[in-house]
């Protein structure tokens, strides 16, 4: 079971995370400031780190970074998490050493899925299955390749990598920005709208009817969740 450090001086959001992440299968504990967080972080040795920048006695920024030139913590990946939602913000955040970034107020799914994203990163934590499956639909992620009642269809790269993504999260809601983080990079110009074509066409090769899908369901003005 993964343990997860919340390094937040909002008890009430901390408390929040920390039974959302339980509720996944996750041990969460929780600090309050910096150096507490930096105290429970060598106790502790979590397996990753959910980190507020704005903290009372040693901000995130400069905790990250120690964190960072530490050997014996140097490998645990680290969520920003703030409210502070410039591109200089994050850019000065991911040079810090972060691994991902989350801006406040969050969607509790959301926050969920970019967890389990960046544990699925981290060497040697929570390794990736070699297989999906959800109901009739299997993939085979070595070999890239998707069957649906055993039947393989072909899929795109872009379109294998979108149903890997959902159904690694089934049931959670996730926003177009996080599919196009997640498949296109931080630094790669697409439109939102891209998602939405990617989606149809998947559509089209999973579902039984795609005018009424019922696997890939829209989450209007959010985005989509896969429900198998």
């Amino acid at each position: 079971m993964a343990k997860v450090l919340i390094v937040e001086d909002e008890e009430m959001l901390a408390r929040t995370l920390a039974d959302k992440l339980r509720g996944d299968g996750y041990t969460a504990i929780t600090a309050h400031d910096g150096e507490e967080g930096l105290e429970k972080i060598r106790e502790e040795k979590p397996d990753l780190i959910v980190l507020d920048i704005m903290l009372p006695r040693l901000d995130g920024l400069s905790l990250c970074r120690l964190v960072r030139r530490d050997p014996a913590t140097a490998h645990i990946p680290i969520i920003m998490l703030t409210a502070r939602g410039t591109e200089v913000d994050k850019i000065v955040g991911l040079e810090s050493g972060a691994d991902d970034y989350v801006v406040k107020p969050l969607a509790l799914g959301e926050f969920l899925a970019r967890v389990r994203a960046v544990m699925r990163r981290a060497p040697g934590r929570l390794a990736m299955l070699d297989e999906l499956s959800s109901n009739d639909i299997r993939l085979s992620l070595t070999g890239r390749r998707m069957f649906k009642d055993d039947r393989e269809i072909k899929l795109s790269n872009k379109e294998f990598d979108l149903l890997a993504e959902l159904m690694r999260n089934k049931g959670v809601v996730l926003s177009r920005d996080l599919i196009l983080t997640k498949l296109w990079g931080h630094d790669y110009f697409v439109e939102k709208r891209t998602v939405d074509v990617h989606i149809r066409w998947l559509r089209e090769k999973i579902e039984d009817d795609p005018s009424e899908p019922r696997r890939i369901v829209t989450v209007r003005g959010v985005g989509y969740r896969f429900e198998g």
